[in-house]
């Protein structure tokens, strides 16, 4: 299944400030960097994103350094991990943009929540498995697995910024590739 921009939405679950500080050091910078060029690309191909925060009074809000990527994004508070048991989250999700295309923290909890749930309603789900991460790489790899066991596309940035784009004459191509070279 390829990725379509005209039938995609992005949702970037709980990337949030002290959440963020129990991630791999050596991992989150490269997670946070990958998951800018996602939102960028989303913004200027006019794909809906979704951006969640868990227990922000706990947690704090989504970093500061991605706020600025994220002025069309909706947020979605939340205290469920699984995004789609948010009433909220339900009524963002566009019905003519089946493909939900997931990043962020945790893989193994609420990533993985959403993805089930999403995938129990019908929806063609992408999880970009270097944009999301988890404290423990094990429980990440155990994620995954049970990811594409139920049905997920589990791919990469690069690959879904190119689906999304479809060829380099488009002018978002030339605008995005020097930051496609910045994200290893």
């Amino acid at each position: 299944m390829i990725a379509l921009s005209d039938k995609s939405q992005l949702v970037i679950i709980d990337m949030q400030e002290k959440l963020s500080t129990a991630m791999p050091k050596e991992v989150i910078n490269k997670i946070i960097k990958r998951c800018e060029l996602l939102i960028t690309v989303a913004n200027e191909l006019n794909i809906s994103q979704i951006c969640t925060e868990q227990y922000p009074k706990g947690l704090g809000h989504t970093l500061s350094s991605m706020m600025p990527f994220l002025s069309e994004a909706k947020f979605v508070e939340k205290n469920v991990f699984a995004c789609t048991d948010e009433p909220i989250f339900l009524r963002y999700l566009i019905k003519t943009r089946p493909q939900i295309f997931l990043i962020g923290m945790e893989a193994h909890i609420c990533v993985l929540q959403t993805a089930l749930g999403l995938i129990k309603s019908g929806k063609e789900v992408f999880i970009i498995e270097d944009a999301i991460v988890s404290r423990n790489i094990s429980n990440k790899q155990n994620a995954l697995n049970r990811l594409r066991e139920v049905g997920c596309v589990i791919t990469n940035t690069e690959s879904v910024v190119f689906e999304w784009l479809k060829n380099s004459e488009n002018e978002t191509f030339k605008k995005v590739a020097p930051l496609i070279k910045d994200i290893d």
